[in-house]
Parts: C-alpha cells; sequence; structure tokens
C-alpha cells in the first residue's frame, strides 16, 4: 500500500531530471535549514524521502554527523543519492511511513520537501518521531506554495490562463501544509516541544525565459508532470503564457524567490 498523496502527474523516477528542474534550488534551501537546526556534531541521523540526496549532503557537510540513514521511495532518486553521498551516508529504498529504523536509534530526523507528499501527515510525522531518542530533533521543510514560491504561483497561473482544469492541479491549492500555522500545529500535535517554525528564501536567477522552461519539460514533479500529458500545441500554449508572465531584466534574465517554511521539535524526554 503507498503512503504517498500522489497525482497521476506526481512524477518521481529520474534524478538527473529532478536536479535540472529543482534540484539547484532546493540544495541551497537544504544548507540553510541545517544551518538553522545549529546541531552538534556526532550524532546519528536520518533523511526521510532523501530524494536525490541534497538534504543529506548538506547534513554531512556542515552537522559531521556520525551517520546518515537517508530513505526515498524512488529506486531512482536513491540511485541518484548514493552515487553523491557522502562517506557515512546509507541509502536505501523505503517507504517513509513505514522507516526501516528501530525505536529511538537516531539523535535527528528531517526531511525536506517530502511531507506534502504524505498522507495522512500527522501518519507521517509519527512515523518520523518513533526513530527519535528522546531529547531528539525531528524537522523538515516545505515549498511555501500559498505565496513565496514565484516559479510555481507563475507557472500555475500561465497553465490556468490556457487550461482552467489545471486549477486542481495548483499546488497552492493541494498542499495546505505549506503555511506556518499548519506546520506548527502538526507538530505539537505529534506531541514535540519547543517548536519553531521560520521561513528560509533562496533568490531564483534565471539566464533567460529559456533556463527557465526548458527544465519544465523534464517531467519530474506535478507541474512537469502536467505538460509531458500535454499535447505539443497545448505546451507550446502554456509556455507562451508564462513567457509573457515572467518579469524580465533588461539583460534578458528572470529573478524570482523560492521560499520554505521549516519546522523543528524536540521529543520530549
Amino acid at each position: 500500500m503507498t503512503h504517498r498523496r500522489e497525482h497521476r502527474f506526481d512524477v518521481w523516477t529520474a534524478g538527473a531530471g529532478y536536479e535540472r528542474y529543482m534540484g539547484r534550488w532546493s540544495r541551497p534551501v537544504a544548507e540553510r535549514f541545517t544551518h538553522w537546526l545549529g546541531r552538534p556534531e556526532r550524532l546519528r541521523w536520518l533523511d526521510v524521502g532523501c530524494g536525490t540526496g541534497g538534504l543529506s549532503a548538506a547534513v554531512a557537510a556542515r552537522c559531521r554527523p556520525r551517520e546518515v540513514l537517508a530513505v526515498d521511495r524512488s529506486p531512482g532518486y536513491a540511485d541518484w543519492a548514493r552515487a553523491a553521498a557522502a562517506a557515512g551516508t546509507h541509502v536505501v529504498v523505503a517507504d517513509a511511513m513505514a522507516l526501516p529504523v528501530r525505536d529511538g536509534a537516531c539523535d535527528a530526523v528531517v526531511s525536506g520537501l517530502t511531507l506534502n507528499f504524505l498522507e495522512p501527515p500527522a501518519a507521517a510525522v509519527a512515523e518520523m518521531v518513533r526513530p527519535v531518542r528522546a531529547g531528539g530533533l525531528v524537522a523538515a521543510y516545505v515549498w511555501d506554495y500559498a505565496g513565496g514560491m514565484d516559479l510555481l504561483r507563475l507557472f500555475w497561473g500561465a497553465a490556468v490562463l490556457t487550461d482552467p482544469s489545471a486549477a486542481a492541479l495548483d499546488e497552492r491549492r493541494r498542499f495546505p501544509l505549506c503555511r506556518p500555522e499548519a506546520l506548527s500545529g502538526l507538530w505539537t500535535g505529534a506531541g514535540l516541544g519547543e517548536v519553531a517554525v521560520a521561513p528560509i528564501e533562496v533568490p531564483m536567477v534565471f539566464a533567460d525565459f529559456a533556463d527557465l522552461w526548458e527544465p519544465f519539460l523534464t517531467g519530474q514533479g506535478p507541474a512537469p508532470g502536467y505538460l509531458a500529458a500535454l499535447s505539443a500545441a497545448d505546451r507550446e500554449k502554456v509556455g507562451g503564457a508564462l513567457r509573457a508572465a515572467v518579469p524580465y531584466a533588461p539583460d534578458g534574465s528572470v529573478a524570482l524567490t523560492a521560499r520554505a517554511w521549516a519546522v523543528r521539535g524536540r521529543r520530549a524526554g
């Protein structure tokens, strides 16, 4: 049984495609997230829904862990993450709702850009709490689809302009968890203490429209998956609407902002 909240356009198979589409922005978010956590060295970490390994790499580089176990349900993403993993990082294929870790085995459990896709989210967080020792950390971050993810806001606006039925696929509508109040309530509801929520913003600068548009054609994630299902003519219509909507600098570059909301809490002793 899958516990991932998936639409038929949510495609997660090819690591190279994801890196081109979103990895270049998600990696700096992961670096700032680990800085915000401020954890000591030599801890045992678990990365839930590791994707292509951006968060695991940030943990390895900044936190000097004893070990990192990274899990993802996608064999393609796990292969990509494993190929680039630092020493002491182990990547396995596993379901986020049935983590292959005994109770209390970890000092910190983290998850990057995955929680929106796990159903139900309260059960997902409970499964993240289970492997954490008393006093250990549970933390995650999700894109602020509601107001701070300019790229996807502009994309879905263009898609709806050409295909009104695309409104049902807009991540702003699909993922109500992308707000600080919702994340704080989820962590508190899981029995975690010292709960804190913070925004993490990174600039997204594209050399030109092609640099922005072509990664949408990789087929990885909800928006690219939606495009892949369209005819070539309809894809061109969406591309034209998006081209008209994005803000350009005099040199033709496009500067946007990507914001994520991060949440952390401590398991009671």
